[in-house]
């Protein structure tokens, strides 16, 4: 698959000297700033979320802190699990648990709730190709994982079980707890879980920044 054909493993060390900081720097925040636009749009559609998303919905049901500092939250503790498998957190993946959560609370504060069943599927619909390319542009940066995709890859190279595998029971399991908070699972929870893959790989192969030694 193209998308994993263009993802890299490197040290932050090596993620500062590879070359083309400037516009990997803003293929990164502007990935994430569409990527939290894209889930803030989710949101305002009212037909469900994707999986880490009805986790921190549910979790907002419960406490009284704003969305964006739930997914910060969420992301450290994420971290948090990175110790025992000896993940290295990248200059992205602090990037991805701070700046996402702030952008969406940001994108939450001027955006509607969308009412009328086609609205909402159309904003479902332009929301998925907008998280893909802010999903595109943020791994063809090359400054690592995400916390929730270092998670995964993480317990795929200490288990050796299938990504597919953790993958799914990863978000099967978020998905049940923020299910049982009070988080909420529709129409855009299955569209999201069967689109976003397509989605992310439309774009990656030509927003992926190509580094010197890749030339």
């Amino acid at each position: 698959m193209i998308l994993f054909m263009t993802i890299t493993n490197l040290t932050p060390r090596q993620q500062l000297a590879s070359g083309r900081l400037p516009l990997r720097f803003f293929n990164l925040f502007a990935g994430l700033s569409l990527y939290a636009l894209a889930m803030a749009m989710i949101i305002r559609a009212q037909l469900g979320v994707d999986p880490w998303d009805v986790l921190h919905l549910g979790i907002a049901n419960h406490v009284p802190l704003s969305l964006g500092t739930i997914i910060i939250l969420v992301g450290a503790l994420v971290l948090l699990a990175w110790i025992p498998l000896r993940q290295w957190p990248g200059l992205g993946t602090i990037a991805n648990t701070l700046y996402l959560g702030i952008a969406l609370d940001f994108f939450l504060r001027f955006l509607p709730s969308i009412n009328g069943l086609g609205w909402q599927i159309l904003t479902l619909a332009v929301a998925i190709l907008i998280n893909g390319l802010g999903g595109a542009l943020y791994i063809g940066s090359h400054f690592g994982p995400g916390p929730r995709d270092g998670l995964m890859t993480g317990l795929h190279l200490r288990t050796g079980l299938s990504l597919r595998l953790i993958r799914t029971a990863l978000e099967l399991s978020v998905l049940g707890i923020g299910w049982l908070l009070g988080g909420p699972v529709g129409l855009g929870t299955v569209a999201y879980a069967v689109l976003i893959g397509p989605a992310t790989q439309l774009f990656v192969a030509r927003t992926s920044v190509r580094l010197p030694q890749q030339q």
